[in-house]
């Protein structure tokens, strides 16, 4: 099994883009002035392009997969840790579980 790494770094990458503008969703909805939405709606405009050129690397399927388990990954960490935000035991075996997934798309 050959690790493509080329997908794992778009899908990480997109992942990554989700993990900086949620904690901004979040300030805005606890009453941020949402004026601070607008970098939401910058960076959004310009992640359909990392997803094209990684479709490059990889299949559609494969590639919404790992972006959508990295992005699920980096945020529940940012709202467990910055956030201080809960899970239950059934939801952390439940992020366990998106980690096994990514290794095993990316293989």
């Amino acid at each position: 099994m050959v690790l493509n790494t080329d997908a794992l770094a778009y899908g990480l990458g997109m992942g990554s883009v989700d993990a900086i503008i949620f904690p901004i969703v979040k300030y805005v909805s606890l009453g941020l002035d949402p004026i601070w939405m607008i970098i939401p709606m910058i960076v959004y405009a310009f992640e359909p392009l990392i997803l094209l050129k990684s479709l490059q690397k990889e299949t559609l399927t494969v590639m919404n997969l790992i972006w959508d388990l990295s992005s699920c990954v980096f945020v529940t960490m940012i709202g467990l840790f910055y956030f201080n935000e809960k899970l239950s035991l059934t939801k952390l075996l439940g992020v366990l579980l998106s980690f096994i997934s990514i290794a095993l798309l990316t293989g």
